[in-house]
């Protein structure tokens, strides 16, 4: 069964890559370019055209709207290749008065990172732009909604010597006025940045985009160990201990399942702190308070092992008692945090997680036929016990009237 989350969880690694980024074109209504390239994020492309003889570079942007009243945007930082703090952009957006879309100037600083007031429009001071414009995929009769598709165009000089940009792009769901309102803040959103270059076409991939196989990682280990192996570590230790002929068979089962599962988790956790690290800017609340709580609690059940008492001391009732509400608080934990994590990665309705659900509906099932044998089994001992009971009472009463 684990193989099988496996198998459905490696088809998450292979479909990711295309669903987030966009099929490039060279030809637009208007226009056709040289050279064109699909972004990893947001499903953008971009296509441009590098005159050497003038270091001019002619170019088109394609994005789509999330909001009928959101932004597009896509602009060049002339300094970092990793943010968009101190990039140059141009947004495109319905004006608030007429509905039309229009494409407005921006300059990206530090007070806007921060939020300290509304992003204003104003002339780009450090990118030499020659013309720019906008338009809807679809042309005079496209509308604005969720999902449409947006073209901007620009001109910009570049430096003779230089034929490497580092671009950026994103969109938002609402602009107050003129001012475009801060865009989603999720992992894929934060990654929506590269640099390449116009004379040869040739991408680099940022370091957001790259960590997507150790995200995968990350989610195919935590799934295996906290979303699989510790719930059916926990189920031997309730049904196995029942079956006399195997002994203390099953302590060594359970405790070999739990410590499998903890080992991976744990390395699970690892990659997770890695991916922190490695993202900067990127939280997620509630998966990562939960991861953390889980592996703790995962700890010190493992922890609770080396002080383990006999049966035949008076606080092993109570160690039994911590050990069963820990353990189940790590399972339902760690059951949840799975589907948080696939609610994080944006497959919430992907077969990787179509396939978790089965094994996990799989291992519940086992538990519902095991638990109604258990009652079964149970009720009858009692019924046989109650029937010796009054056997050995009417044994009595006829050996006390005979004499």
């Amino acid at each position: 069964m684990a193989t099988l989350i496996l198998t459905f969880l490696f088809l998450l690694a292979t479909k990711l890559p295309s669903s987030l980024a966009g099929h490039c074109t060279t030809t637009t209504a208007t226009k056709s370019f040289e050279k064109c390239i699909s972004l990893p994020t947001q499903q953008a492309s971009i296509a441009w055209t590098y005159h050497p003889h003038n270091a001019t570079l002619d170019l088109c942007f394609f994005g789509t709207f999330i909001s009928p009243s959101g932004w597009v945007g896509w602009g060049i930082n002339p300094d970092s290749p990793a943010q968009m703090t101190g990039s140059r952009v141009f947004i495109a957006f319905p004006d608030p008065n007429s509905g039309q879309l229009i494409l407005l100037p921006y300059v990206l600083d530090s007070s806007v990172k921060l939020q300290k007031g509304p992003l204003l429009s104003r002339p780009l001071d450090l990118v030499r732009l020659s013309s720019s414009s906008a338009s809807l995929y679809g042309g005079k009769m496209a509308t604005i909604r969720n999902g449409a598709s947006v073209q901007i165009y620009a001109s910009v000089k570049l430096s003779s010597n230089n034929t490497k940009i580092h671009h950026v792009w994103n969109r938002g769901l609402y602009v107050q006025g003129y001012s475009p309102t801060i865009h989603p803040t999720t992992s894929i959103d934060l990654s929506s940045f590269s640099t390449f270059d116009v004379a040869s076409g040739f991408a680099t991939v940022n370091r957001n985009s790259g960590s997507r196989a150790l995200k995968v990682t990350h989610g195919v280990i935590n799934a295996v160990a906290w979303g699989f192996l510790l719930p059916a570590g926990a189920v031997t230790a309730r049904y196995l201990r029942q079956m006399q002929s195997i002994g203390p068979t099953w302590f060594y089962i359970h405790a070999a399942i739990q410590l499998t599962g903890f080992l991976l988790g744990t390395i699970g956790f690892s990659i997770g702190i890695v991916l922190g690290h490695n993202s900067p800017g990127v939280t997620y609340g509630l998966h990562r308070s939960l991861g953390i709580a889980t592996f703790t609690a995962a700890a010190l059940q493992t922890l609770a092992l080396l002080f383990r008492p006999k049966t035949t001391n008076k606080f092993r009732r109570y160690w039994k008692s911590y050990h069963h509400f820990v353990g189940y608080a790590c399972v339902v934990m760690g059951v949840v945090n799975v589907f948080q994590g696939f609610e994080v990665l944006r497959e919430g309705r992907s077969y990787a997680k179509l396939g978790y659900c089965l094994c996990l509906s799989t291992l519940v099932g086992v538990c519902v036929a095991m638990e109604v044998n258990s009652w079964v089994v149970f009720c009858r001992k009692a019924k046989e016990e109650k029937m010796k009971r009054d056997g050995l009472t009417g044994d009595d009463r006829c050996s006390g009237s005979h004499s």
